[in-house]
């Protein structure tokens, strides 16, 4: 059965996506082109365009989007593979809750940009550190998130398996994972669009590539033409991963309807 598209005041939400993408695009044409602000300022979408074509040429395009996106991909998924059953034990046992929480409590309001020059002095400026700040970006939010997640699963479903005499990892594989998954899946989607936010940080000190990179070196020339390309090319690998993880939410957790899809 197709799924029938939304409409809001009679306009499609893909046309109304698409129509503030191209009021974006018409305001900075107006104010680049119209003369409004500085070059210095707001370089033309045409500049930035054939900056971008340049940077494809010469191949450095791609391999600062292959390493910026290896980088965000390792440390976010070491932030997974940990906070994914830390979370589920906080939400499922009180002690575990009581000993755990306060710490991630506590280290979830610590700026990450603070924690860059004990990373270097620990790890040097090798991958590692990179990897390592962009885990600190996602991990402890992400742990409160599942541990949120897994707390709002049924209970009337979890004491229906104990009571069929399902095991304590039976019902933690059978149960209470099927039944978060969706809102797992939001939480993973979330947590990976922040780990992009963390990529400047990551690459900020000792780095020879990436995009975070790039756009701290145009900062020093006062390129804003490659800054606008790098920010532009982040956004679009955003929108690329948020859009797989849509696509995979469907896929892996079907037997759920987002409100949105009512």
């Amino acid at each position: 059965m197709k799924r029938e598209k939304k409409k809001i005041f009679g306009v499609s939400e893909r046309l109304l996506s698409l129509i503030c993408f191209l009021l974006i695009i018409i305001f900075w044409c107006v104010g680049s082109y119209g003369g409004m602000v500085k070059d210095i300022f707001l370089p033309s979408p045409s500049a930035v365009i054939e900056k971008i074509i340049s940077m494809a040429r010469d191949g450095s395009l791609w391999a600062n989007c292959w390493e910026s996106t290896y980088r965000v991909l390792v440390g976010w998924i070491w932030s997974v593979i940990i906070a994914l059953p830390m979370g589920m034990l906080m939400a499922n046992s009180r002690k575990a809750s009581a000993f755990v929480q306060p710490i991630i409590e506590f280290a979830r309001y610590l700026p990450v940009v603070a924690l860059v020059p004990l990373t270097l002095l620990y790890l040097g400026i090798g991958e590692s550190q990179k990897y390592t700040i962009i885990f600190l970006g996602t991990f402890f939010q992400l742990v409160l998130m599942v541990c949120d997640t897994v707390s709002g699963v049924d209970n009337n479903m979890i004491n229906a398996a104990r009571t069929l005499g399902a095991s304590r990892m039976q019902v933690y594989r059978e149960v209470i994972f099927p039944a978060a998954l969706p809102g797992l899946m939001d939480d993973f989607r979330l947590t990976i669009g922040w780990a992009w936010t963390y990529l400047v940080v990551a690459e900020m000190v000792a780095a020879d590539n990436g995009l975070g990179y790039m756009i701290l070196r145009s900062q020093r020339y006062l390129a804003t033409d490659t800054i606008f390309a790098g920010l532009i090319l982040i956004g679009l690998i955003g929108l690329v991963t948020d859009w797989i993880f849509r696509i995979l939410s469907r896929l892996v957790a079907p037997w759920q309807e987002r409100l949105t899809d009512k």
